[in-house]
């Protein structure tokens, strides 16, 4: 599959987005998640839809944290930091599906809050 990566220089100095990247690989692609608050809190999973990415909860993610709470908030495949297929035919449903369950089984997220937009 190819793939494009977005440079990292496109993401410095993004007002109010301090947030340090994270990655993780699934299905052989590199997707982004932000990871703030305690590692033992309950976890509130952020996912966005389209045609955004983890940017749209960056003033929710400070809320979330000052209450005590770990906010994750991944970047789908093709969005934001993570990859992006090259080949229009790999965005499928199941695919997408398959993505993001697999970046939350690789994080050993559990018992989650989940947060979507769209």
């Amino acid at each position: 599959m190819d793939v494009l990566r977005t440079p990292y220089e496109r993401f410095t100095d993004l007002p109010g987005f301090p947030f340090d990247p994270h990655y993780v690989e699934v299905g052989g692609l590199r997707m982004h998640y932000l990871d703030e608050g305690p590692a033992g809190g309950d976890v509130v999973l952020l996912l966005h839809g389209e045609p955004s990415w983890s940017y749209l909860y960056r003033t929710m993610i400070p809320v979330l944290v000052d209450a005590g709470l770990r906010a994750v908030a991944i970047d789908l495949v093709g969005f934001g930091r993570s990859d992006k297929p090259a080949d229009r035919a790999d965005y499928t449903y199941q695919a997408h599906v398959d993505w993001t369950w697999g970046a939350v089984a690789a994080l050993g997220l559990a018992d989650i809050t989940l947060v979507c937009q769209d």
